[in-house]
């Protein structure tokens, strides 16, 4: 359980920033015994619940958000719209890649920001001229299907190209739960050091891309991307990689063809 980030509480407030810049908030209630538990490896021995409770517990909350999770990607789909899960820890530069991506003009985009507090990032996103929702978690440290549900009702995605998910900076529990995106992209900055993909090996698994971010600060940092790759690659083979860097723009000319190819095979 990650008691440490606040999982295990059972309700928490969240605030939302609309596409016109109003916001509202209210409590978000789960239901008892919803801890968010999200891997086996945080299912601890319990003397009170026993191993098979725990595990029953973790397997109704993976199932819920599986089935929400589902009825999101249809949505999307039925609008011919590309998911996009953007995922990293905090200060890895999700924000300032949507930017980026938003000003070079080739998509119509919305976002679904997550965020502990604050509505500085939909704030951000909308001053580039997309749409966007902010959700404001509380204490929870990942978005679930379910308030990504809850940000579709708010975003009007009719006529857009792509919608990203910008989730709650972590390397640990966004990778567990399937929001409804048809792709996971990861990001991982040069200041953080290229040891991320062996310290945080679920994370990597889980991307179809990695992007390495921030690499005009390479020659300031003691970091080797040819590591990084070499790591990433022994825990997912298949990923694609590709760096740059969203402040010089180097590097974003390959990130909007590869967006381009994705949405070409959604048709």
């Amino acid at each position: 359980m990650c008691k440490d980030c606040g999982c295990s509480i059972n309700s928490h407030s969240h605030e939302h920033t609309h596409a016109d810049g109003s916001s509202h908030s209210h409590a978000h209630a789960h239901e008892e015994g919803h801890t968010h538990e999200h891997t086996h490896a945080h299912a601890h021995s319990n003397p009170q619940l026993g191993d098979k409770k725990t595990v029953e517990v973790i397997t109704k909350i993976l199932d819920a958000n599986d089935k929400e999770a589902a009825n999101n990607r249809a949505h999307f789909e039925e609008y011919n719209i590309l998911a996009i899960n953007l995922m990293s820890s905090p200060g890895a530069g999700k924000t300032t890649l949507l930017e980026a991506t938003i000003e070079e003009g080739s998509f119509k985009i919305g976002v679904i920001e997550g965020d502990l507090e604050t509505n500085q990032d939909a704030e951000r996103i909308i001053k580039k001229g997309a749409p966007a929702y902010q959700i404001t978690t509380g204490q929870a440290c990942h978005l679930d299907a379910f308030m990504v549900h809850e940000g579709l009702h708010h975003m009007p995605i009719s006529g857009l190209d792509i919608v990203f998910i910008e989730n709650v900076g972590n390397l640990v529990c966004p990778a567990s739960y399937d929001v409804g995106a048809h792709l996971n992209v990861v990001l991982l900055s040069v200041p953080e050091g290229d040891d991320k993909p062996a310290k945080y090996p679920v994370m990597f698994k889980a991307a179809d891309i990695l992007l390495i971010t921030k690499t005009e600060l390479l020659p300031h940092f003691d970091f080797s991307v040819e590591k990084a790759i070499r790591e990433a690659r022994k825990l997912n083979p298949k990923v694609d990689i590709i760096e740059c860097d969203s402040k010089s723009k180097k590097g974003i000319d390959k990130w909007i063809n590869y967006l381009k190819m994705k949405k070409a095979l959604r048709g």
